[in-house]
């Protein structure tokens, strides 16, 4: 499926881990708009708690939260040090003494650290230490410019401003420089480089960086199944002809019943711009509005134009159509100029809807992936078994869940779904992995049905859907217990409630018969204690009872534990609802070291490493 996009605007965390430090944050939350998060032992009054620094500072920084730490700085350092990546895309980190009187942004001053800091240090009364030398010397980031304005030409700034800050000033000029005027008043006037303020299309010189209004919206429609390359090149050949910079593009615009389309995301991505849609009675009214208004188009959908009509409604009651309806053989698109740059929460539409699938692993934050931390972040509510989602902590507390319990997983995915197609972001999360024996499946079995056969309304079968893949229990079983999955496996539930047990039998008999490693999920329950027994029967009719097994249960988890049997003295009464249980084949061996014991299953190296010496050196050279 589309891969995550974009995301909404991070909440701050002031991060404690002392009483002095509580205070400090308390009068931060009073002017910043964050949540606390305290020491556990230290901070024991903050509104939410964490164990060990370190990892917590690491999974907020890679969720994409800003981090104001009330600590010393190098706590900071090393736990976001290895998790750095690009300095235009880093969270910010903001170092604040304990003492409250200075504050230092460490990291992300290209993405609103500076302003941050500087709203950090007005609040408190601290001294701001800036390093960042356009910040230090002029008080603005030449780089970030104000929200609604785009620099062009993003890449050029590590270039360009170190000529400015060597030369002698810059020379600025543009025909939308009105709107930045007094933010470029402390820069100095001269001929070092140019900074040239337009909406127009322009090839920066070497030394040039160009701001651009974020104030046309660009409006497209399309027939089902457009493809990605005709919307874009329509669009980049139109902007051409009008002579408008893709930089002052403020967002795509079109009706809810396309907010499937591939070709609007595509578009939407490349330009780096939210996708944002209308219903079908907002864009009607814009019908008087309209220069190309179709029939054929009203006749389909009740409304006689998509394009003009969503870029008008984009660009309010006071903008103006700038660029008709253009048509490809199936695109459209036209663009309408609002009054003013418009920042991204401030423009018109709702955003489509999307469910985010997310296995969070065994739901300790090491075990999760950056990419479900930031999906986790980016959503408007969590859905899920409350364990689940309590099982995320302090990183996610601020964000308005919706718990379900066991047996409701039905109830649980229509809910998403149709949360969903309402414009919500929700985050289905699951432990282990969301699609290995979780909701993923059934998300999409009522995405394939029609709401008349037991499936989700229409709008619900439009949302976008995205899955972040998480660490499932027989990775992190075979992880913990050697290499049992080192060659062919396969992976049974034995829960009878949603497959017939004769179904489930087939399976162990067929995974026996090809000596599979076989990884049991569900094999107990409460009143379910007769079918592991019955699978260990049916297994060993193919296998020695002395092939090893494995107990894997509370996976990452304080109360983790591995117990290493065979199948043949397998007792079911050690094994609960929380363990996943690894059977061998007939080739995976127990071994039992210093430090303790592993499982492994041969891959066929042996013939390599039983081989004469001089038969493996032709054989190495053969493969090279």
């Amino acid at each position: 499926m589309d891969q995550l996009t974009a995301s909404q605007p991070a909440r701050p965390v002031i991060l404690c881990l002392s009483k002095a430090g509580l205070a400090i944050a308390r009068r931060l939350a009073e002017v910043i708009d964050a949540d606390i998060h305290g020491h556990a032992v230290r901070c024991p009054d903050a509104p939410h708690h964490f164990g060990k620094a370190t990892p917590h500072i690491a999974d907020l920084f890679c969720s994409g939260r800003p981090v104001i730490g009330i600590c010393a700085a190098g706590i900071l350092i090393r736990a976001v040090a290895p998790h750095l990546r690009h300095k235009g895309t880093d969270a910010p980190v903001i170092a604040v003494a304990e003492s409250g009187n200075v504050a230092v942004p460490l990291v992300g001053g290209h993405h609103g650290a500076i302003t941050l800091a500087r709203q950090v240090a007005d609040a408190v009364g601290a001294s701001l230490a800036i390093t960042t030398a356009g910040d230090d010397r002029w008080g603005i980031p030449l780089d970030e410019p104000p929200a609604g304005w785009r620099l062009a030409n993003q890449a050029a700034a590590q270039r360009v401003m170190p000529q400015l800050l060597a030369g002698d000033g810059a020379f600025i000029d543009g025909d939308c420089l009105d709107g930045l005027n007094e933010w470029f008043d402390r820069v100095p006037r001269g001929n070092a480089v140019s900074l040239t303020v337009t909406r127009r299309q322009r090839t920066p010189g070497e030394s040039e960086l160009v701001y651009c209004p974020q104030d046309v919206m660009l409006g497209v429609g399309c027939a089902r199944g457009c493809q990605p390359d005709e919307m874009i090149d329509l669009v980049m050949q139109e902007l051409t002809r009008a002579d408008i910079n893709a930089a002052s593009i403020a967002g795509v615009f079109s009706v809810d019943l396309k907010a499937d389309e591939p070709a609007l995301h595509a578009l939407a991505a490349m330009l780096d711009v939210p996708l944002r849609i209308f219903d079908r009675e907002t864009l009607a009214a814009e019908a008087p509005r309209l220069a190309s208004p179709s029939a054929v188009v009203e006749e389909e959908i009740g409304i006689p134009g998509v394009a003009e009509a969503a870029a008008l409604a984009a660009a309010g009651p006071d903008g103006k159509l700038i660029h008709k309806k253009v048509k490809s053989a199936n695109a459209t698109m036209a663009l309408a100029l609002a009054p003013a740059p418009v920042d991204e929460p401030a423009l018109a539409g709702r955003k489509p809807g999307r469910v985010m699938l997310i296995g969070i692993g065994p739901g300790q934050a090491e075990w999760r992936t950056p990419e479900a931390s930031q999906m986790i972040l980016g959503a408007d509510e969590l859905v899920g078994y409350d364990l689940y989602i309590d099982l995320l902590g302090a990183v996610a507390a601020h964000i308005p869940r919706r718990d379900f319990k066991l047996g409701e997983e039905e109830a649980r995915c229509r809910y998403a779904l149709e949360a969903a197609a309402a414009g919500k972001d929700v985050a289905v999360i699951c432990s282990g992995d969301a699609g290995i024996y979780a909701m993923g499946a059934l998300v999409y079995e009522l995405l394939d049905r029609d709401e008349a056969d037991g499936g989700v309304s229409d709008a619900a079968r439009r949302v976008q859907v995205v899955s972040a893949p998480g660490i499932s229990a027989l990775q992190a079983a075979a992880a913990r217990s050697g290499a049992i999955l080192g060659h062919d496996f396969c992976a049974i539930s034995l829960s009878d409630l949603l497959t017939p047990w004769e179904a489930i039998e087939k399976r162990i008999h067929a995974a026996g018969a090809g000596d599979f490693v076989v990884a049991f999920y569900n094999p107990v329950s409460k009143r379910r204690r007769t079918q592991l027994a019955a699978a260990r029967e049916i297994l060993m009719q193919y296998r020695s009872g002395d092939v090893p097994v494995i107990l894997a249960s509370s996976l990452g988890r304080p109360d983790e534990k591995i117990q290493y049997r065979t199948l043949g003295g397998l007792d079911i009464d050690e094994v609960d609802m929380l363990t996943t249980v690894m059977v061998g084949a007939s080739s995976s061996k127990r071994l039992d070291l210093g430090r303790g014991s592993a499982v492994y299953t041969p891959r066929g190296y042996a013939k390599h490493l039983d081989a004469p010496q001089g038969k493996k050196q032709d054989e190495t050279e053969a493969d090279t």
